[in-house]
């Protein structure tokens, strides 16, 4: 029996390798011969560049660079030399965590530090991307990162606020490698730029856009807009997606020609797990909370969606810490709650009772699998 194993990771408790090192102990507990291969997974927000380079057998790295508020952190990317790629998670220098409550304006953040990421990437050899976007602290349209990789806004500066002053575009000291770059931004959204789904009227207010904030900003916003796709000769002044992480989505389709994709579909993409679904039995997937949600998006129905495509004999089994209100467009064929007894959240969220639920669960699945084949 040929089993694959993508299972999300379980936040704040297991990581997608844990959790598939678990599932693979309880399928070996009950079928010793089974051919298992477990994949990372993720959907483009927290853990994607962990779970690409772990997947690819790339290196992660640090680097000290500019934080959301101008400040210095301490961010991770990843990098996998041999296909001249990089993975980097917009949130690790501009994520909303980055700052205290009672400092969120998107008028005093920048994403600068992502383009400082991206720059010591291309230093590295560096000319494939994946960046994921979500999560971001920030709504400058991406001027932040576009002034790191070499770009001028004349006026302006490297903050939300400084969009109010930018006249006009400079690109002739901007990094030459980046003509030769090519950026698969994970985006899960599909907001406009401007407008009342538009980023500041939407994202605004979680990153501490007062009404005044949000109005004010709109109009900045779409003024650049104006100004680059008259600057970039684009055909198209807003598409969907453009929105996402206040404008981040605009300037790298814009300015680096970057390609917004749903996140599981870059990374199940990246990791190539079609190839080792086409012959595969079982699909064991899942993430902490299977419910309609699911359904939209995530990674776990990504895969099992991908895998019926490709596989339509393969059987497509979820597992979550809880299931409620799944969906049957998720692609599952069954879903399995982990827990096997009455326990706080705090208790079934520890690491170990996380794993021995995971292995024990999937050993009775497996088994009835078994069985059923033996038939």
């Amino acid at each position: 029996m040929k089993i694959i194993v993508a299972i999300d990771s379980l936040k704040g408790s297991l990581t997608s390798l844990e959790a598939g090192a678990a599932a693979r102990d309880g399928i070996l507990s009950a079928a010793p011969n089974a051919d298992v291969k477990i994949f990372p997974l993720a959907d483009g927000g927290e853990g994607t560049c962990r779970s690409i380079i772990a997947g690819l057998g790339g290196v992660m790295k640090s680097a000290e660079v500019c934080g959301p508020l101008g400040d210095k952190v301490t961010a991770l990317f990843g990098e996998v030399p041999d296909k001249k790629l990089a993975v980097i998670e917009m949130a690790t220098a501009a994520g909303l965590p980055l700052v205290p409550d009672d400092k969120r304006n998107p008028l005093n953040t920048t994403t600068f530090g992502v383009g400082e990421l991206i720059r010591l990437a291309i230093l590295d050899g560096c000319r494939n991307f994946i960046i994921g976007i979500g999560g971001s602290a920030t709504n400058d349209c991406g001027i932040g990162m576009l002034t790191a990789l070499g770009y001028k806004f004349i006026s302006g500066g490297i903050y939300g606020r400084d969009l109010a002053n930018i006249t006009a575009i400079d690109a002739s000291d901007a990094l030459p490698a980046l003509k030769d770059c090519t950026f698969r931004i994970a985006c899960d959204v599909t907001n406009p730029l401007t407008g009342a789904n538009g980023c500041s009227a939407v994202y605004g207010p979680q990153k501490g856009a007062t009404p005044e904030i949000i109005r004010d900003m709109d109009g900045w916003i779409k003024t650049f807009g104006e100004l680059s796709t008259a600057f970039l000769k684009l055909d198209e002044s807003s598409v969907a997606g453009d929105g996402a992480a206040g404008g981040l989505g605009f300037a790298f389709r814009a300015y680096l020609r970057g390609n917004l994709q749903p996140g599981v579909d870059i990374v199940l993409d990246a990791l190539n797990i079609a190839e080792a679904l086409k012959n595969a039995d079982v699909l064991i997937t899942g993430e902490g909370r299977l419910d309609f949600q699911t359904a939209q998006g995530k990674a776990p129905s990504g895969v099992a969606k991908l895998a019926k495509k490709i596989n339509p004999h393969i059987v497509t089994i979820g597992l979550g810490g809880s299931v409620a209100d799944l969906s049957d467009e998720a692609g599952l064929d069954a879903a399995f709650a982990i827990l096997r007894k009455p326990m706080t959240l705090a208790d079934a969220m520890n690491q170990k009772t996380a794993t021995e639920n995971i292995s024990a669960t999937v050993k009775q699945i497996v088994k009835l699998i078994a069985q059923a084949r033996a038939r």
